[in-house]
């Protein structure tokens, strides 16, 4: 069974940091690229950022560029999100996904994404 599980997630206050993993278990995601999404209450599923197979692409939603950063371990079979000066608007579920086919570039359409995580809960205080 294939399965993409986030890990990391929690409590903290603003202007804190946090560390979300992704591990892939059933398959190799290694070729596949990869991305982040987040789901507020109340809102829809946003894109966050996403990296292509090999990890040297990647692109951010304007909300969390240069605050968050998207890195991948082939080798682990792991995708990671560093979230680094975090607001109370970054509040969500956040979910990592991997594309339909390998070989892939970054994207932010949710729709070219087939195989989702369950989602970590992250919640920033003020």
């Amino acid at each position: 069974q294939v399965q993409l599980v986030e890990s990391g997630g929690g409590l903290v206050q603003a202007g804190g940091s946090l560390r979300l993993s992704c591990a892939a278990s059933g398959r190799t995601f290694s070729n596949y690229a990869k991305a982040w999404f987040r789901q507020a209450p109340g809102k829809e599923r946003e894109f966050v950022t996403s990296i292509n197979w090999t990890g040297g692409s990647t692109l951010y939603a304007d909300s969390v560029k240069g605050r968050f950063t998207i890195s991948r371990d082939n080798a682990k079979n792991t995708v990671y999100l560093q979230m680094n000066s975090l607001k109370p608007e970054d509040t969500a579920v956040y979910y990592c996904a991997a594309q339909s086919v390998p070989w892939g570039g970054v994207q932010p359409d949710s729709n070219a994404y087939r195989y989702w995580g369950q989602g970590t809960q992250v919640t920033v205080s003020s």
